[in-house]
């Protein structure tokens, strides 16, 4: 295969050259017992470690570092007994008794010796009349103050929540709320959605990959691979989490994302491989061409995936920096197996890769009659199908303008959740703004000055007497009650107007504030990211197919079909259309993470299609020099991949769509419907019809361009 002077250079050098990665591949191939036994020691190491990965991962993090309110929430909890952000407040309600009644007190002694066993509790705070006790006397929170970080708070509620909702009964109800709680119960529902979508998107992928090979046992390869690495990866986040806390979250993105690009990286490797066992005489040879052509376009590819995600490691988040981690980990452990794993799995089976196959498969090709056909319409029409996929991507994408985005409101958890019964009996009882108080802390001196200012704010409507700190510091906290929910757009315009008329010193926070902090943190970095994902996007196709215009056109149609996902997003989640069909009532708003995280997730799939379309085609023009042959044949070889890996990816991501909490259903449906955008508009419509009009120019190079590029081609 490579036994010329000139190839031996090309093995040598630190580029991705077809030789390079071909003996890798090889080299796994004829050593397939050594890297099934590697395999098995790092699943047996990590996966040890797997099965905590939901319980012992943090549950918290949704901050914006070095903001205000998180300022606000250290300062509470080293002075102020606790009660922060992260206390846990406890609603007890009769509409019987009143709350100073022996049978309430009763219960709240209770509830009290129940915080007071636990060390992660400071002090608890009984009902007080006048600021946590209803106007009527029959509702009353009671506050235990927090004693440790807000990941163990999280924690925290979720080993005692039990024991509170116990203490329910004979007329009397007992719900923990605040956002440590909330977060309890968010990530509950939300772990059980993610895995109720994966054990229902497991069988349906199967089905479709044996449809896709036509084999049980080519079937069963890309699910090996996901296996391998949603087990790597669930240990490496315990792992990395005794370094620093990792949010629960990331498996949830994780898990599927290994599941996703996993089927799409062994669809392409063997497909390919199926393919050159036809010309090879033994399997090593076959398994080096695959990697050398599909091989490197998958190593771009999750390159690609890689890069993108890692722009979100900006945000001042940790939850959201910690779930592009551990999409970042499973795709990582992914592309590893894709390239030890597979390739060795592949040398081991030869020809019985196509054991057990249905009877249609053995007539199926590499390079599909139907794709192939559909290139040459393409090739003979292209302005009607690039008008008209640009038209359709155009209008979808308009509703964009009137996104907009806001952390979730108390919607996202189920109607049952103590935490959100909790909730709407304060409002019932207190107000609209009483679950989202406002806390502000100010030198003692500033007391005064900053109670009237407060009480004179407009949409605050009561401010607290200010209270000492409990430990002799010179700080005084207020706590000022919002006339609007806290999920109200208005609530913005409040804590702005109430932080612009407090003096200096005074800083002001609480869970709603810290909602609107991260909001702005994330609106604040978004144009950054989406800029560095394109740059970055951009270099690495150029990079990869040696070709200016055609490495512009790749992200400019990429992010052409992201903006359709979001202003579909934006009809679904904001406007509410389907959501009677999609089972949610709508928040008037997409959630606000959602911009930045997804953009990245979208932009990556959407690369990873144009990677796996653009340097098939590539390969044919390197061999052919011809645009023509390579556009047709471009589609012709990686069309039908294309399809199936976008319809397993819809399959997965739309099972997401059934799940009852809105952030894992937002999730799902964008994703899809992203996928499905791109791959049917984009990779079989758009692309090629602009390879078709752009011609021999699209794989044009300058000759300085050239120099300073590492040498990448794909043909063998």
């Amino acid at each position: 295969m490579a036994g010329s002077a000139s190839t031996e250079s090309q093995l040598s050098s630190p580029t991705l050259s077809p030789g390079a990665l071909g003996r890798w591949g090889a080299l796994m191939a004829g050593n397939s017992r050594v890297v099934f036994g590697v395999w098995l020691l790092v699943l047996i190491g990590l996966g040890a470690a797997a099965p905590s990965v939901f319980s012992s991962l943090a549950g918290a993090g949704w901050q914006a570092n070095g903001s205000e309110s998180v300022q606000v929430r250290e300062l509470a909890q080293q002075h102020f007994g606790g009660n922060s952000s992260a206390a846990v407040q406890v609603v007890v309600h009769s509409d019987r008794d009143s709350v100073q009644s022996p049978r309430v007190q009763e219960v709240i002694a209770q509830a009290t010796a129940i915080f007071q066993a636990d060390s992660r509790f400071a002090a608890v705070v009984a009902p007080q009349p006048g600021m946590t006790i209803s106007p009527d006397q029959h509702t009353g929170t009671m506050i235990a103050g927090a004693n440790a970080n807000t990941d163990d708070m999280v924690r925290a509620v979720d080993d005692i929540k039990g024991d509170l909702t116990d203490l329910s009964g004979d007329g009397i109800e007992v719900y923990p709320t605040g956002a440590s709680a909330l977060w309890s119960d968010f990530n509950k529902a939300n772990h059980e959605a993610m895995i109720t979508a994966e054990l229902f998107s497991w069988p349906v992928t199967l089905a479709i990959m044996v449809l896709a090979f036509g084999s049980l046992v080519a079937a069963g390869l890309p699910l090996l691979l996901t296996i391998a690495g949603l087990v790597a990866s669930a240990g490496g986040l315990v792992l990395l989490n005794q370094v620093t806390p990792i949010s629960v979250w990331a498996m949830n993105f994780a898990m599927m994302f290994a599941l996703a690009l996993g089927i799409d990286y062994a669809l392409f490797i063997v497909s390919r491989f199926r393919d050159a066992m036809g010309r090879n005489d033994s399997k090593a040879a076959a398994v080096a061409e695959t990697m050398g052509t599909a091989g490197k376009a998958v190593v771009l590819s999750g390159i690609t995936v890689l890069v993108s995600l890692s722009a979100v490691l900006l945000v001042p988040a940790p939850a959201v920096r910690t779930m592009a981690v551990g999409i970042m980990l499973a795709v990582t452990f992914v592309l590893v197996a894709t390239v030890t794993l597979l390739p060795a799995t592949l040398g081991a089976l030869g020809s019985k890769v196509n054991a057990a196959s249905l009877p249609y498969a053995k007539r199926q090709q590499h390079r599909s009659p139907l794709f192939a056909r559909w290139g040459t319409m393409l090739n003979n029409h292209p302005w009607p199908f690039a008008l008209g996929s640009l038209a359709v991507l155009i209008v979808l994408a308009f509703p964009v303008i009137g996104l907009k985005v806001a952390m979730p409101s108390i919607a996202v958890v189920p109607q049952d959740a103590p935490v959100r019964q909790g909730y709407e009996l304060v409002q019932q009882q207190m107000g609209q703004g009483a679950p989202g108080m406002l806390q502000i802390i100010a030198p003692s001196a500033q007391a005064q000055q900053v109670a009237a200012a407060a009480a004179n704010t407009p949409g605050i409507e009561m401010v607290t007497p200010a209270q000492s700190a409990a430990d002799g510091a010179d700080y005084v906290m207020l706590q000022a009650l919002p006339s609007v929910d806290p999920s109200d757009a208005h609530m913005a315009t409040i804590v702005s107007d109430l932080r612009g008329a407090l003096p200096p010193d005074a800083v002001v926070g609480g869970a709603a504030a810290e909602n609107l902090d991260l909001q702005q943190a994330l609106n604040d970095y978004l144009p950054l990211i989406i800029t560095i994902i394109l740059v970055l996007g951009f270099v690495l196709l150029l990079v990869a197919l040696q070709a200016p215009l055609i490495a512009v056109i790749g992200t400019v149609v990429s992010l052409l079909s992201t903006a359709a996902a979001f202003g579909v997003a934006k009809l679904i989640f904001q406007d509410g259309h389907l959501s009677g069909l999609l089972g949610f009532t709508p928040q008037g708003f997409l959630d606000g993470w959602g911009p930045v995280f997804f953009f990245a997730m979208i932009f990556a799939i959407a690369m990873d299609y144009t990677v796996f379309l653009l340097a098939t085609a590539k390969e044919h023009y390197e061999r052919t020099g011809d645009p023509v042959t390579a556009q047709i044949d471009g589609m012709a070889h990686s069309g039908r991949i294309i399809f199936a890996a976008a319809v397993v990816m819809v399959a997965v991501f739309f099972t997401f769509a059934l799940a009852d909490p809105l952030p894992p259903k937002e999730m799902g449906i964008i994703l899809g419907v992203a996928v499905l955008l791109d791959a049917i508009l984009i990779r079989l419509m758009l692309l090629p019809a602009l390879l078709r009009l752009t011609g021999r120019s699209a794989w044009w190079s300058p000759t300085w361009l050239q120099r300073i590029l590492p040498s990448i081609t794909f043909s063998h």
